[in-house]
């Protein structure tokens, strides 16, 4: 049975009537939010500022937007810069409890695939909670930071941000418009004018056809490697056999698409994002060829996949993207 979010970028009958049979609860779901941000904003509710900038990198619809990859080249930006970045993070999938910082042995379980993906691209420190507040606290306690990245967090009202950039999927946009459960939006669409910064991941057909750019970035592979030993190929090695291709993420097809586009014939493997592996979810085809994500490969290192390659790539920035963060993120940390 396909799941609800399937239905949120579809169209058709049944798309229609899932969702439609949905708005009320998306009525009440946009009522209780819309209340629970302005008692933030009026000071009923209290909320937290850290004695460095905060930068939210999220977004208003569920299910990914590949921020992660926006999130790690802003972690290189900064570094570029000569100052020091810190990361908070819900961890989903992670099983602790409480505050943790992420430690290079930690596995995906204990971390969660995208902080583990994250501390391992690098190297500044991570943090997780589901309290954003307690984790910006602890890292800011525990490390040097200049500059803390919130990796999501954009409803997160409690803890204060200096700036918030919201990320859109141009290939998925807003889906069916709907508010959660009827639609895939967290908040209105409306929600966009009130932030710092609107990065597109990937360009949008409008931005396209009338050749225009727009805040956006593109997703680059920079580097294929096998999964247990390491060894580095280049991905053409790859273009004449039929792999299979993982992933457990936001927006697969975004990955395959991007496969294909490099001439390599694919056996698709749409998972849910996060999704834990295990040995069988590869039991027919496990000794066969296989690529995945990055953020796969956290979760698969400990599986018996003889012939299993990684994917590596990078956020690269439209140059008004990266003049944006520039003039709005290198002043506070100047002080100017």
């Amino acid at each position: 049975m396909k799941s609800l979010q399937h239905y949120w970028y579809q169209s058709g009958f049944l798309a229609t009537f899932f969702s439609w049979s949905l708005l009320p609860l998306s009525f009440l779901y946009c009522v209780v939010t819309f209340i629970r941000r302005k008692l933030y904003q009026l000071k009923f509710k209290k909320s937290y500022s850290a004695n460095v900038p905060v930068v939210v990198i999220g977004n208003i619809v569920a299910g990914g937007s590949g921020k992660t990859p926006l999130l790690i080249a802003i972690c290189e930006f900064i570094k570029n810069n000569g100052f020091k970045a810190g990361v908070v993070s819900r961890g989903y999938g992670s099983n602790v409890v409480g505050v943790k910082q992420v430690q290079a042995n930690d596995s995906a379980a204990q971390a969660g695939d995208e902080p583990l993906m994250i501390y391992q691209r690098t190297g500044v420190p991570v943090v997780i909670s589901a309290d954003r507040v307690a984790a910006v606290d602890y890292l800011l306690k525990k490390n040097q930071c200049d500059i803390v990245l919130s990796d999501d967090g954009l409803q997160h009202y409690r803890m204060q941000r200096n700036i918030e950039i919201a990320v859109i999927d141009a290939s998925r946009g807003f889906g069916n418009g709907f508010c959660l459960p009827a639609g895939p939006l967290r908040e209105r669409v409306s929600r966009l004018n009130d932030v710092d910064i609107i990065a597109y991941n990937g360009v949008t057909e409008q931005a396209r056809s009338e050749a225009t750019e727009i805040r956006s970035y593109a997703l680059r592979i920079i580097d294929v490697y096998h999964l247990s030993d390491g060894r580095h190929v280049a991905l053409s090695s790859f273009s004449n056999k039929c792999i299979h291709a993982v992933a457990g993420i936001g927006n697969p097809s975004r990955f395959f698409t991007q496969l294909k586009k490099n001439g390599i014939e694919l056996i698709e493997h749409a998972f849910s994002d996060h999704h834990r592996y295990t040995q069988a979810d590869f039991l027919t085809w496990g000794n066969d060829c296989i690529v995945m994500t990055e953020k796969d490969a956290v979760k698969c290192n400990h599986l018996s996949l003889p012939d299993a390659w990684v994917i590596s790539v990078t956020a690269e920035l439209s140059k008004s993207l990266e003049l944006e963060l520039s003039e709005k993120i290198l002043p506070l940390l100047r002080g100017s």
